[in-house]
């Protein structure tokens, strides 16, 4: 009697993800070389400018939607979770009770204004989806890692998370330039200019390029500020999975639910603990930190490639307009924070 044959096995999922990983390292590689190269651009933002540009490559195209695809998906959002989860070894809650409980307060307070209002900006716009949410969290918070962070709970389309992250990444690029011009003229010392860029401005990386220029107590300054922006992301990325929660339960009870607090967010604020409570020593937060870049950069550039900017220049002028608005609405909100906590 004949052998019946049997199908081959299919291929392990996880294989269908190393060529889109690849690249994506490869591409990290790249905006480190960038930003070695020329200091003043972050990495970060380096890494989602490449995928910006790859995506627009008709010539990349079918690799992006076909091969690759995966593997830029696993980067855009679990290699961003966990980055995420690295990133709170950078909180030290001792450092920002450093800062008082004016700085603090104020700190807060600009970040839940003005994710009110760019939510609210977003709406009045008839921006489509999730978008409104994801851009008041990117911009209120920190940047594209927020946006991730925030996606993780609310799934949003892979263009609704890429249209947020290429803005917060165009005027987080550009208030390296801009901001700067108004630190004499508007009267600010260094520490000042560095609380005010710290409450300001989207991605930690950008906060760094931009305070740097006054020295390095408004950098220190900078990034305290930056970071306890940061520690609001596990509260309203929390509140937004009890919505979401809500809104499933009223729409369809069999749906599966998304945690109230998803597990990566726990893991942000269990780092968060262990950098204040425990001795973490320095040869930790820094192969931390290196990680977490890298990570990231990965993450981001896997984003950037879902970017099309032939749509957004066609049909993406409200969220432009959504973008640009609530960028000059967190300056001055910002600046205003200064003032308030140095009197």
């Amino acid at each position: 009697m004949d052998r019946v044959s049997t199908p081959s096995p299919t291929p392990r999922v996880p294989l269908a993800w190393l060529p889109g990983l690849a690249v994506c390292g490869l591409a990290a590689a790249v905006a480190w070389a960038v930003h070695w190269l020329v200091p003043a651009v972050p990495l970060l933002t380096a890494a989602v400018v490449l995928g910006i540009v790859v995506g627009q490559l008709p010539v990349a195209r079918p690799a992006l939607l076909g091969r690759l695809a995966p593997g830029l998906s696993v980067s855009a959002k679990r290699l961003m979770r966990v980055g995420v989860v690295l990133l709170g070894l950078k909180l030290s809650l001792g450092d920002i009770a450093g800062l008082g409980w004016v700085a603090i307060a104020t700190t807060v307070a600009v970040v839940l204004l003005s994710f009110a209002g760019t939510f609210w900006i977003g709406r009045m716009l008839r921006l489509p989806g999730h978008q409104p949410l994801l851009i008041a969290t990117g911009f209120s918070i920190c940047g594209a890692s927020a946006i991730g962070a925030m996606s993780g709970v609310v799934k949003p389309k892979d263009e609704e998370a890429a249209t947020p992250v290429a803005l917060v990444t165009l005027c987080g690029t550009l208030a390296i330039f801009v901001l700067p011009l108004f630190w004499h003229p508007l009267g600010l010392d260094a520490r000042q200019f560095g609380h005010w860029v710290g409450a300001g401005v989207h991605d930690v990386g950008q906060v760094v390029a931009t305070a740097q220029i006054a020295g390095a107590g408004a950098l220190a300054v900078a990034v305290v500020v930056k970071l306890t922006r940061v520690l609001m992301l596990a509260p309203m990325v929390a509140i937004a999975a009890v919505v979401e929660r809500r809104r499933h339960v009223e729409g369809d009870p069999g749906v599966k639910r998304p945690p109230i607090l998803p597990l990566f967010i726990a893991g942000f604020i269990v780092a968060v603990l262990a950098r204040t409570f425990l001795p973490v020593g320095p040869v930790v937060t820094d192969a931390a930190d290196t990680l977490q870049t890298a990570l990231l950069a990965m993450a981001l550039f896997g984003l950037g490639t879902a970017v099309r900017l032939r749509t957004l220049v066609g049909t993406g002028w409200r969220a432009l307009a959504t973008g640009v608005i609530s960028w000059a609405l967190i300056a001055v909100l910002a600046l205003a924070a200064v003032w308030l906590s140095t009197r």
